[in-house]
């Protein structure tokens, strides 16, 4: 689904008069030159992370050097078109002054209706390193989500992949609707991912998020990542960090998931991981307390969360209020699927159409505790890394 500006701020409950702040920074975040935006540009899923980002503290740089770019990367576009060549070919060029070495920008040209391509073209993404016609690289990082990467999952040898990435030790990375991909990449070739911010949608701004670049970097290159989270107010002011019927104890298993929307149109499918014992992590944007709910239904009526340990709350920004009753809103609905499950629910963690987010593994081990202060740590082991030598993260948001 699209929306406009306007649309997008009556939805999450701003009115016009109130929403002069929002109002600015959207502009600030989709500036004419480099992104393409207007009064009337429709906005997705995959843009709505900026929408609301206040940027004013957010400042690109005059660039003062790049490193020689030499992380094999490639790119794919499971998803929808790129709206702008000048923001696809900023996001480029700063990927190339941080180190990455991209062997096929020209990915960022195609279109086919409102996809990157057509199906074929887009499945190929992917099939092209199952088949060996291209060389695995160390980076596949997703343009951009919205919609279409559910259309090619029957298209892709998704087993074979999954072994050519391991040997080779590759990171795929998106998030979005590239929750499908990162999906079936886990559930038929049993190989992790990373959570992350992409070219299109993050890279080519006109002000990127450092801290979302930062996090980026590190993720990519820390072998032992940990993520802190003191409070719950990504996914609820009205949530307590943990919510949980004893007393919080230490969990260890792998975390999976991503997209909400996404991960409850895969349920029955083959493409839906099956993980025993692991850790779901779910987040979300733009999605009314009634519609959350209903697809945590799904997932639950379909036995989805039998023999999971915990669920994972990441950021669910932009639900609104309930035209119905106030009262009925996120953090009634969450409530209301831990009595369900009975599963501990850990809320805030700082992933999902935001600014300032955390990426991380999906798809490896993860130690979560909780810590003295009523917060959690996340600590992920057992998935691929770059070098941190090669990355010049500065050059993720500086003016090239």
């Amino acid at each position: 689904m699209q929306l406009n500006r306007r649309q997008f701020l009556h939805r999450i409950g701003i009115s016009a008069g109130a929403a002069t702040l929002a109002v600015q920074s959207i502009p600030q975040a989709f500036a004419a030159s480099p992104t393409g935006f207007n009064e009337n540009t429709p906005l997705t899923k995959d843009d709505l992370p900026t929408a609301l980002l206040d940027e004013r503290s957010v400042q690109t740089s005059l660039t003062t050097s790049c490193t020689t770019p030499t992380v094999e990367t490639r790119l794919f576009a499971s998803s929808n078109v790129g709206g702008s060549d000048e923001r696809n070919q900023l996001a480029l060029d700063r990927m190339s002054c941080a180190g990455f070495k991209i062997s096929n920008p020209d990915i960022t040209n195609r279109q086919y209706l409102r996809f990157a391509g057509t199906d074929a073209q887009r499945a190929s993404d992917f099939q092209n390193l199952a088949t060996g016609a291209i060389a695995a690289p160390k980076l596949l990082l997703g343009v951009r989500g919205g919609y279409g990467a559910m259309r090619i999952l029957p298209m892709v040898d998704w087993i074979t992949l999954g072994r050519i990435m391991k040997e080779r030790g590759t990171i795929l990375a998106g998030f979005s609707d590239v929750t499908a991909i990162q999906c079936a990449l886990l559930a038929k070739g049993a190989m992790s991912s990373l959570a992350a911010p992409m070219l299109y949608s993050e890279f080519g701004k006109t002000a990127p998020d450092q801290v979302s670049c930062q996090q980026f970097a590190k993720a990519l290159t820390d072998s032992n990542l940990t993520i802190t989270i003191q409070d719950a107010a990504l996914t609820s002011q009205q949530l307590p960090t943990i919510l949980t019927v004893s007393e919080p104890k230490m969990l260890t298993g792998t975390i999976w998931g991503g997209n909400l929307s996404v991960v409850s149109a895969l349920a029955g499918s083959e493409y839906l991981p099956r993980i025993e014992g692991g850790i779901v992590f779910l987040e979300d944007v733009g999605e009314q307390a009634y519609r959350i709910e209903r697809m945590l239904y799904d997932l639950y009526l379909a036995g989805v969360f039998k023999g999971q340990q915990a669920i994972v709350f990441g950021a669910l920004s932009g639900s609104g209020e309930d035209s119905y009753d106030k009262r009925y809103d996120v953090a009634t609905v969450i409530r209301q699927l831990h009595e369900l499950t009975g599963l501990p629910i850990y809320s805030g963690m700082r992933f999902g159409h935001i600014g300032k987010k955390h990426s991380f593994p999906l798809g490896a081990t993860c130690q979560l505790t909780p810590n003295t202060e009523g917060g959690y740590r996340l600590s992920f082991t057992d998935y691929p890394t770059i070098k941190a030598d090669a990355i010049h993260v500065e050059g993720l948001w500086q003016t090239v």
